[in-house]
């Protein structure tokens, strides 16, 4: 059986899957309200071993939260921005003050620490340019230790999956 070493760091090892696990964590991925008699059928097992499974990847981490995919535009929330940010200052203190304030943000739907020129990417959407345009000027360029932004306007999205095992 093929196995796959995914890092888990709630204890900071490694976790075991099989290729049970992957066929159950495919099933998920296309559909995360399947039942786990759905599930169990096509990955040829019992309901029972699929439900432990499915609880082992919960516990473990493996599985994080299961989400509702929405289509932004239909909620309001048609223009994304990927905004680049420099932080004045790179020391522990300035830097998990920043990520506190983002946090706080629900315009920022991720966040990522990253290397080069800027030291974090931040993907923002918000309803429509007045909207980030004021998200910009009252809530991000007012965190504290903001060096620069760059925004970045996304014209339309070629692929976009959350879909990690294949």
């Amino acid at each position: 059986m093929a196995k796959a070493a995914i890092k888990d760091e709630s204890t900071n090892g490694s976790f075991s899957l099989d290729e049970k696990d992957l066929k159950i964590l495919r099933v998920l991925q296309r559909n995360a309200r399947a039942t786990v008699k759905e599930i169990a059928d096509k990955v040829h097992l019992s309901t029972t071993p699929v439900h432990e499974r499915i609880k082992r990847m919960e516990e473990s981490g493996v599985i994080r939260q299961y989400a509702t995919l929405l289509d932004h535009s239909k909620v309001k929330k048609g223009l994304m921005v990927i905004c680049y940010v420099s932080l004045k200052q790179h020391n522990r203190n300035a830097g998990e003050r920043f990520i506190k304030s983002i946090q706080e943000m629900h315009e920022v739907i991720e966040c990522y620490n990253i290397s080069g020129e800027f030291d974090f990417m931040l993907k923002v959407v918000e309803e429509n340019m007045d909207a980030y345009y004021d998200f910009h000027v009252n809530k991000l360029s007012q965190a504290e230790n903001i060096g620069h932004v760059q925004s970045v306007f996304v014209m339309g999205v070629i692929k976009q999956t959350h879909v990690l095992i294949h």
